[in-house]
């Protein structure tokens, strides 16, 4: 079996090429495209809304591999950047094998091939043996000497890289709302109006195990949703971490770590959350019209990989995976004196410029986690966002 060298590496250092291209290649596309999935893929349930969805015919990458053999390090975003121009159209074309086990799950060692059928591209997975690669200097191949692999699913690549969700397993967060509401606080501290690293916390309506960890966090600055005006949730601010030591009513926290002080009516969330990390970036099953209202990090200017809030969530049909494209708000222009027209011209509106492509990765009711997969330019709060076009 002969491997192509650009394809056979980690994905992420082919992203310039061939994802950045995607986005302008999306944005230049006709109109009158035809919109319909690939007939014939077994995509299973998981996959229903997917295929209800509005889709474009399926826009292959032309510069894509036939074959590609999954290596450490690569993602399903990038793996789809490889095959697609859009990689929110996978679902479209991933053939899924019942005689695999687990077979939505891709591990290092697969082998993907691109295949037409009815002249539709589909992907089909080659369960592969971890293989040992050797790599033949100057002829451009690479020999794979197969074997008998045992994989533990949590080994299965991820949808995108680890480090770029980092900001969901440090310590700042948002509070939705109706989830602030019900979450346990400080309600007194042992003899100190503040407290800090080494004192002991009391809690009112906590619940769980002696020796588990919690995140003290603050309340901050309000999130609120510009069409209604509502409050839909709160900046989160990291006061510092702690150790379950009594239960009860209250019960006791132990403070290991602080950056800041501790007050009652601070917050206490569990230090450490799951988030989703194996999903498939497809568009939402519903027409999605929505801004961004925040930042994680607090820049005024957003780029690759930053994780932003959107006003929308899953009662608007946003999931894990769900893909959107930013738009920068349109401007006015003109107004000036012409002297082809000798007289003022009126202002008109420019249409909206596509800036960026974004992926859900957790979901509340009404606000949504997304990080920014692409940008071709500056991104800034309050642009809309919608569905890929």
């Amino acid at each position: 079996m002969n491997i192509c060298l650009p394809y056979v590496g980690t994905i992420r250092s082919l992203r310039t090429i061939a994802l950045a291209a995607a986005l302008s290649l999306a944005a230049a596309a006709s109109a009158d495209t035809a919109h319909r999935p690939a007939a014939g893929l077994g995509m299973g349930a998981v996959f229903a809304a997917s295929q209800s969805a509005t889709a474009t015919e399926v826009p292959v990458n032309p510069e894509h591999p036939d074959r590609y053999v999954v290596v450490r390090g690569d993602t399903l975003w990038d793996i789809a950047g490889l095959f697609l121009q859009d990689p929110w159209y996978w679902p479209e074309i991933w053939h899924v094998n019942e005689q695999i086990d687990n077979p939505h799950l891709i591990y290092p060692g697969d082998v993907l091939t691109l295949v037409y059928v009815d002249g539709q591209p589909q992907i089909r997975l080659e369960r592969g043996a971890r293989a040992d690669r050797t790599i033949q200097r100057g002829t451009g191949d690479e020999r794979l000497s197969p074997r008998i692999r045992v994989e533990e699913l949590d080994s299965a690549i991820n949808t995108i890289a680890a480090q770029d969700i980092a900001i969901f397993f440090s310590r700042g967060t948002v509070l939705e709302k109706s989830a602030a509401k019900k979450l346990p606080y400080v309600v007194a501290l042992r003899g100190h109006l503040i407290a800090g690293a080494g004192h002991e916390v009391f809690i009112r309506n906590m619940s769980g195990q002696v020796g588990a960890q919690y995140n003290v966090v603050r309340m901050g600055e309000r999130l609120v949703d510009p069409d209604d005006g509502d409050v839909v949730g709160y900046q989160g601010i990291f006061v510092g971490e702690g150790t379950l030591t009594a239960t009860g009513n209250p019960a006791t926290i132990f403070l290991n770590e602080t950056v800041r002080e501790a007050y009652e009516g601070d917050l206490i969330m569990p230090a450490n959350q799951n988030f989703p990390m194996n999903f498939f970036p497809r568009p939402p099953a519903r027409q999605v019209s929505g801004q961004i209202i925040s930042v994680i990090d607090g820049v005024s200017r957003i780029g690759q990989y930053q994780t932003v809030v959107l006003n929308r969530g899953s009662r608007d049909g946003l999931e894990a995976g769900s893909v959107l494209q930013v738009w920068a708000a349109s401007e006015k222009v003109g107004g000036h004196y012409s002297m082809t027209m000798g007289k003022n011209t009126k202002k008109v509106r420019l249409p909206p410029e596509l800036v960026g492509t974004l992926m859900v990765v957790r979901p509340y009711d009404r606000i949504s986690y997304a990080l920014i997969m692409e940008a071709t330019s500056e991104i800034l709060v309050l642009y809309s966002v919608s569905n890929p076009i």
